[in-house]
């Protein structure tokens, strides 16, 4: 084996290593918090940025320490040992992080709250391993015996191979195996074996060996881990208990299961049992000691029959979601033939089998009811069969996932299955009167994103809000009379519900002030802005509105029209279950989202063109070529910031068409960074002159045009019927913008070294600059662009920031085009 070879052979299994961990403790952080923020889709931006912020000043503060220590073995299994201990202390920190707020139960947290929750409690961990990659790198450099930054190029691939090793370890292992606690213990402490194996191995000379320091940093770092492994199964339910107080007062915890969708939790509060998934509480229903329905399994009854109703005679129905809450119980109650029902996770079945009412579980088991365990979107846009009634009994669009029910996509789909003559039903949470604007503007999006599909559309109700669509005009009613003989004729005799409650529903002159405003909200420019008009006095019957709607001014439908990749109907319940769970009614931690304008990129491009030709101009005046250092810079930001950006619009998109990004984030990022690996491999391969203004341009502008391709090809992703498919595709894009930041890290670090001449310094310049760009990305993407201006608006976003990288390189090298100077080439 040559020298080269044998060298590799050494170093390469700690950067692996701290790859490998590095990835799972980002995606167990990850979904520690997803919970804990209620799965919103908004905290994604934030953690993620969060991580990159301190991964980032780690690996500037690794470039200091790097240069204090003659042998970097040291700070390198120093660090090592303090890795392994800090990840369990973060996560009993995210369990314990509702008690450091005065966030009521339910409440969610707000944007602000979200980012100084993760920025603090991420530190520790994130400056450990940004501090790791630049010792690591250094070992590398050293053992090379080399005074240019390879070593940095040689741990950056190894490093995202780990990732990339991390991630799909996780995803396919370590999940369905370990408790959070175990997984990341098990990271780390494969990081700190690997750096202790290279510490004690007879041909790394890099100082005067130690062997007794050295010995005794082993003993130590097995000692503790062995104690940590141990500690970790009661530790664990602990730190779950804990998380409990907080998160849900006066409920025991009855049972804790992990599926592959999110965490499942069965909680008991008097004679209730309450389920959540991954902090969401998805239903509540009455002990089976107890013979009537509970309050909020009443819920449940009236929906059932309400919506069973709106067809004069369903034969064949489809239930989505809400079966277990008692929904399937009182469905069986009227005469059809037969009930698919589609409940996503069999381990939440599985888990409210023993505490729900024996009725309901009857009814499960019952010959005309089929239970179906998948997607309700992949089974609804795939499915061959077709039904009388549709009825989707799923929670409030509160997260892109849930969001997927609510959009023009869904309502298309769900027509195409539904019969001649068919009906489908929908609903959500709402206020009596809806006074307030945020509850206007989600109904209102509901509504007129239902009416693109349905040629009819009635909201009925009060504080639940059902929407009745037919595949006809004429089909759906709100006339109690009407559905009170239709219930009467079907012999149903069911607890809680009676023909009484069609009039209590459906009282005249509610309903029509209610479906005025419905109607005509939405559909001026600064309508999403500003609370609903009053209105006449005395509206026309629902059936005159209608006919007159076609006379209204069209819909504001980059406010009011949801789609797989625009959600705003997502925001517009965010902002409403704000105020709804806080409490506080001037509360808005959301509000100022609506008032993002997409021009606003750019000024900032100006911004920083108008520097670069100050800069320039002083560069040439000065001769400190303080414009190629500036324009690099802002090449690396923008790298970072792009396809971190990418990244985010990918997550999203997967989660709109695939639906459970809980499980596959791991695997998701595993790809970006396998992609990280491949592209930096082929940079080192196939660019000889690493240190060029010109290549560094040339790949800004690359990124730049596959941004804008992405943002192209990604709503044609919506048409894949299989999930196969759309992971695919998701994936592969994924791996190629990864590829892209790849290739621009080893002509980005040599750029720097050459004005720079410190490898280390320049490494964690380079590294630490372009994860600030990644976490300005995500915060950007995430939280700002994709809710409001939608997917494909990040990915502009991704591209126009490496096209005025571009722009600023052509610049700095235009002036001297043909010449070296300052040991860049141009």
């Amino acid at each position: 084996m040559t020298t080269a070879g044998h060298r590799t052979l050494l170093f390469l299994p700690p950067v692996l290593a701290l790859g490998i961990a590095s990835q799972i403790v980002q995606v167990v952080f990850l979904r520690e918090l997803l919970m804990v923020f209620h799965g919103s889709e908004l905290s994604l931006g934030v953690i993620l940025a969060a991580w990159m912020l301190w991964v980032g000043a780690g690996s500037r503060l690794g470039g200091r320490i790097a240069g204090r220590f003659r042998d970097p073995f040291f700070p390198a299994a120093a660090v090592s040992l303090l890795a392994v201990a800090a990840p369990a202390v973060t996560i009993v920190l995210i369990r314990a992080l509702r008690g450091f707020f005065t966030i009521g139960a339910g409440a969610y947290f707000s944007v602000y709250e979200m980012a100084v929750s993760s920025i603090a409690v991420m530190a520790p961990t994130g400056l450990l391993l940004g501090v790791q990659f630049v010792l690591l790198a250094r070992l590398w450099r050293t053992g090379d015996k080399a005074g240019d930054t390879s070593g940095a190029e040689k741990a950056y691939i190894g490093e995202a191979a780990g990732n990339l090793i991390g991630g799909i370890l996780f995803s396919f292992a370590l999940v369905h195996v370990f408790n959070a606690f175990q997984a990341v213990l098990l990271g780390t402490a494969l990081m700190a074996l690997a750096i202790a194996t290279l510490m004690t191995s007879p041909s790394v000379r890099i100082a005067p060996a130690r062997p007794g320091i050295r010995t005794t940093l082993f003993a130590a770092f097995a000692a503790g881990t062995i104690l940590l492994l141990y500690l970790s199964g009661p530790v664990d339910r602990w730190a779950h208990g804990l998380q409990w107080r907080h998160f849900a007062p006066g409920y025991e915890l009855t049972e804790t299961r992990q599926s592959r969708y999110g965490t499942i939790s069965a909680a008991k509060r008097a004679d209730q049992y309450s389920f959540f998934q991954s902090g969401h509480r998805v239903f509540t229903a009455a002990a089976p000691e107890v013979g009537r329905p509970a309050m909020e399994e009443q819920e449940a009854v009236v929906f059932a029959h309400f919506a069973m109703v709106q067809h004069p005679e369903p034969k064949r129905v489809l239930l989505i979601g809400g079966g277990l809450r008692g929904t399937i119980r009182e469905m069986a109650m009227h005469p059809v033939e037969r009930i698919d029902y589609i409940e996503l996770d069999p381990v939440l079945t599985d888990i409210a089998r023993p505490y729900i009412h024996p009725s309901t579980v009857a009814a499960l088991d019952g010959p005309e009811v089929r239970l179906i365990h998948t997607d309700g979107r992949h089974y609804v846009k795939q499915t061959e069969n077709t039904y009388d009634l549709i009825i989707a009994d799923v929670p409030d669009p509160a997260t892109a996932v849930l969001n997927r029910y609510y959009t023009g996509e869904f309502f298309g789909e769900v027509r195409r299955i539904l019969n001649p003559g068919g009906v489908f039903v929908t609903g959500a949470m709402s206020t009596a009167d809806l006074r307030g604007e945020r509850v206007a503007n989600r109904n209102a999006t509901i509504y007129h994103t239902m009416g693109r599909a349905f040629p009819e559309v009635i909201p009925a109700g009060q504080r639940f809000l059902f929407f009745l669509a037919g595949s006809e005009k004429g089909l759906v009613s709100a006339d109690p009379e009407v559905l009170r003989q239709r219930y009467a004729r079907r012999n149903v005799e069911a607890d809680g519900f009676s023909p009484r409650h069609f009039e209590l529903m459906l009282e005249e002159t509610p309903l029509r002030r209610m479906n005025w405003i419905i109607r005509n909200h939405g559909r001026s420019d600064d309508a999403h802005l500003a609370p609903p008009e009053t209105g006449p006095m005395f509206p026309g019957p629902i059936d005159e509105q209608s006919r007159d709607e076609a006379a209204l001014p069209p819909v504001n439908e980059r406010f009011f029209i949801n789609s797989d990749f625009k959600p705003i109907g997502y925001y517009h319940t965010l902002r409403f279950w704000d105020v709804l769970t806080a409490g506080e009614t001037d509360r808005d931690s959301f509000g100022w989202i609506l008032r993002v304008q997409p021009w606003w990129i750019l000024p900032a491009m100006a911004a920083c063109i108008l520097l670069q030709l100050v800069f320039s101009g002083v560069s040439s005046l000065s001769g400190r070529r303080i414009d190629r250092r500036f324009a690099v810079f802002l090449a690396v930001f923008t790298t970072g910031l792009s396809t971190m950006a990418l990244q985010v619009a990918l997550i999203f998109s997967f989660q709109s068409l695939y639906g459970f990004v809980y499980e596959m984030i791991g695997l998701i990022t595993a790809l970006f960074m396998g992609g990280l690996a491949a592209g930096t491999l082929t940079g080192r391969m196939l660019i000889r002159r690493r240190a060029s203004l010109s290549i560094l341009a040339g790949i800004q502008f690359v990124i730049a045009a596959f941004a804008l391709l992405v943002g192209l090809l990604l709503p044609h992703a919506g048409a894949f019927a299989q999930p196969a498919a759309v992971a695919l595709a998701i994936g592969g894009l994924t791996f190629f913008s990864g590829a892209l930041n790849g290739v621009d890290f080893p002509v980005a670090a040599a750029c720097c070294q050459s004005l720079d001449p410190d490898p280390e310094k320049a490494t964690g310049i380079v590294y630490g600059v372009e994860l600030f760009g990644a976490c300005a990305g995500a915060l950007a993407a995430s939280v700002v662009v994709a809710p409001v201006l939608g997917i494909t608006a990040v990915c502009i976003l991704a591209a126009a920031g490496n096209l005025t990288a571009f722009i600023a390189l052509v610049i700095a090298s235009g002036a001297m085009t043909g010449t070296r100077a300052g040991g860049v080439f141009l």
